[in-house]
């Protein structure tokens, strides 16, 4: 650390670093010694209010695990003293969710003068936005982006000691700043980024614009983290990306290994991460349909703790909406995929995403989907109704479909779904699989809630104490998505 103590009060006493780890380290024990010196032995406490994608997730195990070592403590109430919203803005509508979280915190602000209300996330980076919290709620105090979640210990020390509001949204990345404390919901599995942004600007998503271009990170980051996630106790690990499959473009730091090997790419990285000792499972979210390789299937098919799952988004089974969404794959191209994918690992559960009522979408269109959905036969698909959003070129499609079509389009769909879903789900009865249990059900009194390493969730009778350990199960009851499992042994 360049001859200097981070907790050295000395040192605190100067000037804050210019950049990177060690000034948000630095920030993060000027926050603990103001917090200790000022609060007479209470804790500050916060909450942090998650909406989105496994990314915002991802991104809020990070705020988290900042504020934890900064000594505030979670509560989970917005009576908290700092409540933050790291937001999600994929449909209109998660606008106007926030717009009406912030109306209520108005009055908890009124009551409690030193309440710190924070907003980040895909929502911020969009002018309007920012420029709406502005004039409409200016009691929100710090407001920043996708791209600066590391700083948030910084954020909250400079308005406590100014008093002053902040708003800190960047374009880009300035600088990639990963080590820094995580708290995670679980101890023994955790998600890890390996790139971020997205180039492929399909027409009905506002992500290229919030989470800016793809950028990758080098292999020995990654996998020097993967390695201190197994030290610490994860047997699984998620890869993360908008797209993972492109997995090597513009790399944010010089690398040994791609200097090495040009064309490294995902699967060189799933392949060096599966092999680090102690990794149990790993998993990767989310694949596009152009990038696939067959490197990537062949690595699918070799390697043991590489879960035989993959999300792989149709989107639509029409050539004419496909091409409308700039998916720049046909419905011929995916099938054929599809097959090589079954053909390859012919356990494999495939998972999906749908979008039903695209702008210009006829009766044609959507039977076109649906005929793929009943040739797929998805283990599981999440289906979305079409959402304006504005910022797209989708949303200036002058042939907007009638929410009436849609929704009679919609319901069709989801019996299709739910019955293949149903039929691929029953292949595992009486089965004995290992299942990796994540915390005590919620439903049910006694049972205890895991998942396969094809995404199934089973419900089992069984104590806490296999929470986070691999258990063989006996799939005995299959209730649609899920099952009703009996614990046989456990594996590890």
């Amino acid at each position: 650390m360049d001859n200097y103590n981070i907790y050295d009060e000395y040192y605190l006493s100067g000037p804050a670093p210019l950049g990177g780890e060690k000034r948000q380290r630095y920030y993060i024990q000027k926050l603990k010694m103001y917090l200790t010196e000022n609060c007479h032995g209470k804790s500050l406490t916060y909450q942090i209010q998650t909406f989105g994608c496994q990314m915002n997730f991802h991104d809020s195990e990070r705020l988290d695990g900042i504020l934890s070592d900064a000594g505030l403590k979670e509560y989970n109430s917005e009576d908290a003293d700092i409540v933050i919203f790291n937001t999600c803005t994929i449909r209109e509508n998660a606008n106007q969710k926030l717009y009406g979280h912030l109306g209520r915190l108005k009055n908890l602000k009124k009551n409690n003068k030193n309440k710190i209300i924070a907003l980040c996330g895909c929502m911020m980076q969009e002018p309007t936005v920012i420029e709406t919290i502005s004039k409409k709620y200016p009691f929100v105090d710090i407001i920043f982006g996708t791209f600066n979640f590391h700083r948030i210990a910084e954020f909250i020390f400079r308005h406590i000691e100014t008093g002053e509001r902040i708003i800190e949204v960047e374009k880009e990345y300035s600088e990639n700043v990963e080590n820094l404390p995580v708290k995670r919901k679980y101890e023994f599995k955790s998600g890890l980024n390996i790139m971020y942004g997205c180039n492929n600007f399909c027409t009905y998503c506002i992500v290229p614009y919030v989470r800016g271009r793809e950028r990758s990170r080098t292999p020995e980051d990654i996998i020097n983290e993967a390695k201190c996630l197994v030290a610490s106790g994860v047997s699984e690990i998620m890869l993360l990306g908008q797209n993972v499959n492109s997995y090597g473009v513009n790399f944010l730091e010089d690398s040994e290994i791609i200097a090495r090997n040009p064309d490294y790419a995902f699967p060189d990285l799933l392949r060096d991460i599966a092999h680090i000792e102690g990794v149990k499972r790993l998993r990767f979210m989310t694949s596009h349909p152009k990038d696939l390789s067959d490197e990537l299937i062949q690595v699918i098919k070799e390697e043991p703790v590489v879960c035989n799952y993959i999300h792989l988004p149709l989107q639509s089974g029409s050539d004419n909406i496909l091409k409308r969404m700039n998916r720049t794959y046909t419905r011929d191209a995916y099938i054929t995929l599809l097959e090589k994918i079954k053909t390859a690992v012919p356990d494999i559960a495939v998972s999906t995403d749908i979008i039903v009522g695209f702008p210009g979408e006829t009766d044609e269109d959507f039977e076109d989907t649906l005929s793929i959905v009943d040739m797929a036969g998805y283990d599981q698909a999440f289906t979305f109704i079409y959402s304006k959003r504005t910022g797209t070129p989708a949303a200036g499609y002058p042939d907007q479909v009638d929410e009436a079509v849609i929704r009679e389009r919609f319901a069709r769909l989801l019996e299709h779904v739910n019955t293949a879903a149903k039929k691929r789900v029953e292949r595992y009865k009486d089965l004995v699989l290992p299942v990796l249990f994540e915390e005590e059900d919620k439903e049910l009194s006694g049972f205890i809630t895991g998942r396969t390493e094809y995404n199934t969730t089973v419900h089992a009778k069984g104590s806490a104490e296999l929470i986070g350990k691999i258990v063989n199960v006996r799939m005995t009851e299959p209730r649609g998505f899920y099952y009703i499992g009996e614990i046989v042994e456990t594996e590890n």
